[in-house]
């Protein structure tokens, strides 16, 4: 039992610093051996190496268990070469990801892990790419770069048991950028609205995204927004010009939209930092400044990778948007299928489909604002107006805690107005064609209501001592919260499903997680017998096998 625990927790903290090994690399080609980025933009980085090497990889050969066993060591090789000597960093680092391993105790997972999370990373594991697997379920064709990380962290003795691993590390990395940021305000004194912005966030992501589990591909693709929004406002405050900031957003915003091909949108948010640029220079010198930024060409790269898979996937370059696919390949999946699923998307979204319900003319109710009664009543309440109620709640207790009667002068950069406008304007998007919290909604409505707040807050005169000890406190506090709340869920999770967290760790599986491969691996073996003229080959399947000059394609009949 006890080694049990040790040998997962000891693969956790070496996963850990592997990912900061590939980052250690990656930063000091970027930005040069000098740089002197903390480990969350390491780690961060070091996430964006493996996501796209995992798509790269995954053309050629699986990420079985003797690959990623390899790929970890390689990580924990350059992160011995390259490491700073920094003992106080390193027990940091420990100290942050110690608290979270206790959301990796997991019994029931997110309602989609079984239908295709689980079941993609999985596939990812036992097979080099396959076309044409969007035949199978609508989540295969949907991917997220979630699923081909958590395919390499498919280790000996776990096996899948880390396939939640991605959502922590990205819920890590960014608490110490945003730690590390807020203690370089403290330090040099300097209370902007900056230095608020990065409170709220970091109480917003531990005590609302606690459960890992639910993350899903959408909630650390949201954890990240706040992180992009910190990464464009120090852009315009602190470091206008300067080529390391603007390639962060760059490479923030590249790990944003692999995870889910709607968050394509949030390239929107490069727009203010276009125009902040305009100010400056020229457009010949911003052009020159984009494309001499290597972070820009690891942006597009990443950009055209997630339409090859989508096309090999499902022949759409971004599904379900009916206009960028191909029909008449064999791997096709008709048009009238992929607006179906399209108009889908949006009848769910908006409360017009549920498991026990659905509107009688779909078509009809997402047009326009016909669905919005039917929404306020089925997912307003109380969804939406529980996560108003705590946003609100914590917004009132972070007020009172820094209110002051002094007062400061101070400027507001006007550059905050223009990104304040692309949020907004994203929001509209979100209530008009997908209003689902899960869809963007969260940073979306927290960061309208943050970035107020934080330059409310920051026209209070502080001492340093009432500052230093209520930032400390209230970052202490989000993580005592994010520990009691799983602890809770764990028990809960012992009662209600007899869960034995410490004889066995692992997450509930049954049968029905392996099903997709096994479908899979029947066709192909029936493919086989059937070119070999076998007795037993069955020709009436809906789902036929050809095979391509490298890879089986899978067609519907």
């Amino acid at each position: 039992m006890f080694i049990n625990f040790l040998i997962i927790i000891s693969l956790y903290f070496l996963v850990i610093f592997s990912v900061i090994g590939y980052g250690h690399i990656f930063c000091n080609v970027i930005f040069g051996r000098k740089n002197n980025l903390n480990f969350g933009y390491k780690g961060l980085f070091g996430i964006l190496v493996l996501i796209f090497y995992s798509y790269l990889s995954h053309f050629f050969y699986s990420h079985n268990l003797i690959h990623n066993s390899f790929l970890i060591i390689l990580g924990l090789f350059f992160y011995f070469i390259y490491k700073k000597k920094d003992l106080n960093e390193i027990f940091f680092i420990l100290s942050i990801f110690l608290v979270l391993f206790i959301s990796l105790i997991i019994f029931k997972t997110h309602d989609d892990f079984p239908y295709y999370h689980f079941s993609y990373s999985f596939y990812l594991t036992q097979n080099p790419m396959w076309i044409g697997i969007g035949q199978f379920n609508h989540g295969f064709r949907t991917p997220s770069s979630i699923f081909y990380l958590n395919s390499l962290f498919y280790l000996p003795i776990i096996k899948f048991y880390f396939f939640h691993l991605a959502a922590i590390l990205i819920l890590g990395f960014t608490n110490i950028i945003f730690i590390k940021g807020i203690i370089q305000k403290i330090q040099s004194r300097n209370y902007d609205f900056i230095c608020y912005f990065l409170l709220l966030s970091i109480l917003f992501i531990n005590i609302f995204f606690y459960r890992i589990s639910e993350h899903g591909t959408d909630r650390s693709a949201q954890i990240l927004v706040f992180l992009l929004v910190f990464e464009i406002l120090r852009f315009f405050v602190v470091e206008l010009n300067n080529k390391i900031q603007l390639s962060k957003i760059f490479l923030v915003i590249s790990i944003i939209i692999s995870f889910k091909a709607f968050y394509i949108l949030y390239l929107m948010m490069l727009i203010p930092v276009l125009l902040v640029l305009k100010k400056n220079n020229d457009w010949n010198k911003v052009f020159y400044l984009l494309v001499t930024n290597t972070s820009s060409y690891v942006l597009v790269s990443i950009f055209l990778i997630i339409l090859i898979i989508n096309f090999f996937n499902t022949s759409c370059l971004i599904y379900p948007i009916s206009f960028t696919c191909f029909e008449g390949l064999d791997w096709s999946i008709a048009s009238i299928e992929v607006e179906k699923m399209n108009n889908w998307y949006e009848q769910w979204s908006k409360a017009g489909a549920g498991p026990n319900f659905r509107v009688n003319d779909p078509e009809k109710y997402i047009l326009g604002f016909n669905w919005v009664d039917n929404w306020i009543d089925k997912y307003f309440f109380n969804k939406v107006s529980d996560f108003l109620l705590g946003i609100v709640f914590l917004t009132i207790i972070v007020t009172i805690i820094f209110f002051s009667k002094n007062k400061k002068k101070f400027f507001i950069n006007k550059n905050i107005y223009f990104l304040f406008i692309i949020i907004l304007l994203l929001l509209f998007e979100w209530f008009y064609n997908h209003p689902s919290l899960r869809y963007g909604g969260y940073v979306l409505i927290a960061t309208i209501l943050f970035l107020p707040l934080s330059l409310y807050l920051s026209y209070f005169s502080l001492n340093f001592k009432r500052i230093n000890r209520s930032f400390t406190i209230l970052i202490i506090f989000s993580f005592i919260v994010f520990f009691g709340r799983n602890i809770s869920r764990i028990e809960n999770e012992i009662t209600k499903y007899s869960y034995r967290p410490f004889v066995d760790n692992s997450f509930r599986i049954s049968d029905n997680h392996y099903k997709l491969q096994k479908n899979m691996n029947y066709l192909i073996d029936n493919y086989e017998r059937c070119n070999k003229e076998k007795k037993n080959c069955n020709k009436k399947l809906a789902i036929i096998v050809d095979k391509g000059l490298y890879t089986y394609i899978f067609k519907n009949k």
